[in-house]
């Protein structure tokens, strides 16, 4: 419908170089499976249950505020 407005999509310029700093080895920035229009994170492999990342880099986020 030529009166819908075009959807923005998120690309890797929209995130914040602290965030792609702090990527854990083997995650990377694709768009989402989810919602075409933003980012997802994928594994390049297997990652081990239990396997903690960190430190945290940014700021903290209630889910309600994402």
């Amino acid at each position: 419908n030529p009166t819908d407005s075009p959807v923005a999509v998120e690309t890797l310029d929209d995130v914040p170089e602290h965030v792609l700093r702090g990527l854990p080895e083997d995650v990377r920035l694709f768009p989402s499976a989810v919602d075409k229009t933003r980012l997802g994170v994928w594994a390049t492999k297997s990652i081990l249950k239990g396997k903690k990342f960190g430190p945290f880099v940014g700021d903290k986020k209630k889910r309600s505020q994402v």
